[in-house]
């Protein structure tokens, strides 16, 4: 018996998400700083609610539209896909906007306005796929889990069995074969 080789893992998203919180909230500082300096305090606090309150209407005016056509979507019997990653991108648009900073606003800005979304919603879609095929899986069908196949078993088909009985009505030997061609 073998032992399973061991795979070096690559930094994951949680490696990622904690630099981001350490950095991003840094550079928002710089930029507020930057900005305060140049157009002094008061017209950076107004500029930051301005945006906070801009942002919000937005964010609710796009959530509405997004809502609209996902129950479109589903009424039509179509798979509400870009519907639904519109929501998404609409949901973490309109956080980014409320929250203080100008770095924030913009991405936030970039993820709400219905001309811009298509961009971040092609990009965000890229990214899910990219990570399902990593994970084993297909885009668009379930991960399989590798560990699940075990070596020299083959490949496992689902299937029902079919009873070698004839159909009431039929005398034996009519009807299609079940042996093939």
């Amino acid at each position: 018996m073998t032992a399973a080789p061991t795979s070096r893992r690559r930094p994951g998203i949680l490696r990622w998400l904690l630099a981001a919180l350490i950095l991003l909230p840094l550079l928002e500082i710089v930029v507020l700083v930057a900005v305060g300096r140049s157009i002094g305090l008061l017209w950076t606090v107004g500029l930051l609610v301005a945006m906070a309150l801009v942002g919000a209407w937005l964010a609710r005016r796009e959530t509405g539209r997004t809502v609209r056509a996902l129950q479109r979507a589903v009424e039509s019997g179509r798979m509400p896909a870009d519907e639904v990653t519109d929501a998404i991108l609409v949901m973490a648009g309109g956080f980014l906007l409320i929250l203080p900073g100008f770095l924030s606003d913009v991405v936030g800005l970039l993820l709400v306005l219905p001309f811009t979304r298509p961009l971040a919603r092609r990009l965000l879609q890229v990214l899910v796929a990219q990570q399902a095929l990593r994970l084993g899986g297909t885009p668009g069908g379930p991960a399989r889990s590798r560990r699940s196949e075990a070596p020299g078993r083959g490949q496992v088909i689902e299937g029902e069995v079919v009873a070698e009985e004839p159909a009431p009505g039929t005398a034996p030997g009519e009807g299609p074969s079940r042996l093939g061609p």
